[in-house]
């Protein structure tokens, strides 16, 4: 994504990343973290502030510190960063809420062109309970990303 972007900082398996959002707000502590799920080279991708208190993830919270962009920009580079080391996995990604998800699925509607360089994007209506090319316009519900590469090698 060619939006500006904070410096993060992550452990040496590149599966938490952390970085400050700063604005009027004040400086808010992310949190980016990569779980594994039940399926093999599934990840699911959690992202929000970081609690001190209960040094966990909180992706209800609702910062408004000015920086949106900045901040998806932020986290859509440790999927590039995660991916580099992990070049066959697959990421889940879904919002906490119904206006999150919508948030993420603009994110990447708006980056689509650049981001179908090296990935490939899928939407998921729960409806329908199937996985689709991401179309833009379509209300989805998940989203799975994997690079072009993973996917070519396995078809």
């Amino acid at each position: 994504m060619n939006n500006p972007k904070y410096q993060y900082k992550s452990e040496r398996k590149l599966r938490h990343f952390e970085f400050i959002s700063e604005g009027p707000k004040g400086l808010i502590h992310k949190m980016v973290e990569y779980t594994e799920t039940g399926q093999e080279n599934v990840f699911n991708l959690a992202f929000g502030d970081y609690d001190k208190t209960t040094k966990s993830i909180d992706d209800l919270s609702i910062t408004n510190n000015g920086d949106s962009l900045k901040v998806l920009a932020t986290v859509a580079s440790t999927v590039y960063a995660f991916t580099e080391k992990y070049p066959r996995s697959w990421i889940f990604a879904t919002g906490s809420t119904s206006a999150r998800t919508r948030l993420y699925r603009m994110g990447i509607t708006n980056n689509l062109a650049e981001v179908q360089v090296d990935f490939l994007v899928f939407g998921l209506r729960i409806e329908d309970n199937e996985w689709e090319e991401f179309i833009v316009g379509e209300d989805y519900d998940a989203f799975l990303i994997t690079k072009k590469k993973n996917y070519e090698n396995q078809n």
